[in-house]
């Protein structure tokens, strides 16, 4: 049996695309097309929502439902308002940040196609006359080369267009992947593998496994709410990105000791169920994968503290993949932490598959 994982050709081409595409909050579609065309073969069959959350099933049949869950939606920008000389002004779509975004090339999405826009600032010489302002949401502006705003309303761009970064996915130094919204597609790549490893593997599993990459996190962990509702799952390990602490910039005492390169991280919190905590621990362990350790005292942030207070409550958990630069464009992820997760998930599940009578009762 395969007690190793490393991402291979065909793994790292739909990586590249999957981030590549485009899946604001409430506009997924584009990377759920991807995302489920990928997962397909290792499944019996996927399902998705009203609202876009995907969901591959294996073992649909069993009575006992374990629940492996990432997000599929990227941070963007709504157009928000459109001023009579063409300049447009815009409002958050998640969590984007607006110290970022100057000199960032966007892409506003239009019924009539995909139309380029910049946000402008005005230059370092003059920015002294304007009492040296910074970037906030209240002033930054995206510049589409329209001089009125009829030219903008006759390119397609109206309120309530999305806008979004064209920016690319690219491999640094061997090791880190970097682009946009590895926050959390890296996370759908995550458990789509270990489906895949399942099936490669011939695991014969004792329990329903639904693989759900959901939506709308970003707002407020609402895909998760809905899926957990409909699954109704026994068990959830939800994975996630975590912060890199390693930056001088950054207290340890506040946000932890975290460092991309030294594992997936597991975190400590009321929403997380200690049973299923402490079985992913003695995993790692017994399979010797590295891995770190973080407290969440009030909150995780992730879609776990939706799922694990859903129903009944459901015994859950989260597995985190350390990120630098979480909501830019340039968010990196370390190449073996993505393994080593996977890998980790991976053997949760086969002893939770051994052990039955003590995880499903």
């Amino acid at each position: 049996m395969k007690k190793n994982y490393v991402i291979d050709k065909n793994a790292l081409k739909f990586i590249e695309k999957y981030l590549n595409s485009i899946a604001p909050t409430g506009e997924e579609e584009e990377g759920q097309k991807i995302w489920v065309k990928y997962i397909t073969p290792y499944v019996e069959k996927v399902q998705m929502d009203l609202y876009g959350t995907a969901v591959g099933i294996i073992n649909s049949d069993s009575p006992y439902r374990l629940l492996i869950e990432a997000h599929a939606d990227e941070i963007s920008w709504y157009v928000n308002y459109i001023e009579k000389n063409g300049i447009i002004h815009v409002s958050h779509n998640g969590g984007s940040d607006h110290q970022i975004t100057l000199s960032k090339k966007v892409s506003i999405h239009t019924k009539k196609g995909i139309i380029d826009g910049v946000f402008g600032w005005p230059a370092i010489h003059i920015r002294k006359s304007l009492e040296e302002k910074y970037p906030s949401v209240d002033n930054i502006f995206i510049d589409i080369g329209a001089d009125s705003i009829e030219e903008v309303l006759k390119m397609g761009v109206h309120v309530g267009c999305i806008v979004t970064y064209p920016d690319q996915f690219f491999v640094m130094n061997k090791n880190y992947f970097v682009s946009k919204s590895l926050d959390n597609k890296i996370g759908g790549f995550l458990i789509a593998e270990v489906a895949k490893m399942l099936v490669k593997n011939k695991i014969d599993l004792q329990f329903g496994l639904y693989v759900a990459n959901s939506v709308q996190e970003e707002i407020g962990f609402k895909g998760a709410k809905i899926i957990a509702n409909t699954i109704k799952p026994h068990i959830a390990i939800v994975t996630d990105v975590t912060h890199d602490t390693s930056n001088s910039m950054i207290s340890k005492r506040i946000e932890g000791d975290i460092l991309c390169g030294s594992g997936p991280v597991i975190t400590y919190s009321p929403s997380i169920k200690k049973d299923i905590r402490e079985m992913i621990i003695d995993s790692a362990n017994n399979a010797k994968i590295e891995y770190q350790r973080l407290v969440a005292s009030r909150s995780t942030g992730t879609d776990v503290d939706v799922i694990a207070y859903s129903g009944k409550g459901v015994l859950s958990a989260l597995i985190s993949v350390p990120v630098k630069y979480m909501h830019t464009t340039v968010e990196m992820v370390h190449k073996q932490d993505v393994e080593k997760t996977i890998l980790l998930i991976y053997e949760a599940l086969l002893r939770i598959n051994n052990n039955m009578d003590k995880f499903f009762v």
